[in-house]
């Protein structure tokens, strides 16, 4: 059963995310860990979980703990079991240090396969500047009791969605259109999100929650699965404590490709992520 189901709220460093995302260090700049199957999509494992995992491993290999930007292809579906990453810092700085990774599985001839890699950089989240100045604006949406999350529709095929009860999503009831045979036509997505034990957002949840939606091609008329080919993130701010507020757009679908725009809130409504990836979908 999944930590969601205790009753004692999770704490950072203390939670499932955590031990799933924990690297065990072999070498010098190279990494264990066993993919955990609660965070799969049918048998494939979440982009943002994979992010998260990369990112950890570049935290500890860099001299710097936090992930300002970090920039992710995806090159082969990842499958729950033993991967290793292997890090290389490209260049440290007083304030960033930059380096890349990635992550590899083995073929069932015990070959060595290429998941993802990863460029990123690194910094200190807590020295920056107060100074914000901007135009965006925190997406507007019902409260939590007015929307709706993956307990209230049909009961999925078991193993089809593991990482749904992981997490605690309620989405926006004007984004649910497709849930309902009814699709707006807009790439619109936006939703309250947090881990369903409780445990508070860190940077490297952000990394999570760009990817933990679901595709706006849901919202556009489209089905089934929407991999990710590369996805961006940038972390602007530590987040406050309680639930986020997730919103992802699309604005353009051609060649069998779209890319979603994403926007992370927090509780004192400071923009603390954003993103944006390049999606494969199928039509027809």
């Amino acid at each position: 059963m999944p930590e969601a189901a205790s009753a004692t709220r999770a704490t950072i460093g203390d939670s499932e995310f955590d031990r799933d995302t924990a690297v065990t260090r072999r070498a010098p700049g190279v990494y264990d860990i066993d993919l955990s199957a609660g965070w799969t999509i049918i048998s494939a494992v979440n982009g943002g979980y994979l992010l998260a995992v990369l990112g950890r491993a570049l935290a500890d290999a860099l001299p710097h703990a936090d992930p300002f930007t970090i920039s992710a292809h995806y090159l082969t579906a990842s499958q729950p079991g033993p991967a290793v990453i292997r890090t290389d810092v490209v260049r440290t700085g007083r304030t960033l240090s930059t380096g890349q990774a990635s992550l590899f599985q083995y073929d069932e001839q015990g070959a060595e396969v290429e998941r993802i890699r990863v460029l990123a950089s690194y910094g200190d989240l807590d020295s920056l500047p107060e100074d914000v100045r901007t135009t965006a604006k925190p997406p507007v949406f019902p409260p939590m009791d007015q929307c709706f999350g993956p307990e209230d529709g049909p009961a999925p095929v078991d193993g089809s969605s593991a990482i749904t009860e992981r997490l605690m999503l309620k989405l926006d009831p004007s984004t649910l259109g497709w849930a309902l045979g009814a699709p707006s036509g807009k790439g619109e997505m936006r939703s309250w999100f947090g881990l369903a034990d409780g445990r508070d957002a860190d940077p490297f949840s952000l990394l999570l929650a760009v990817d933990a939606l679901p595709p706006t091609a849901f919202e556009i008329g489209l089905k089934g699965w929407v991999p990710t080919v590369e996805l961006t993130v940038h972390v602007r701010s530590r987040p406050a404590p309680g639930p986020l507020r997730v919103s992802i757009t699309t604005r353009n679908l051609a060649g069998g490709f779209l890319e979603e725009d994403a926007e992370v809130w927090d509780s004192e409504d400071r923009l603390v992520a954003q993103s944006r990836q390049l999606a494969r979908v199928r039509l027809g």
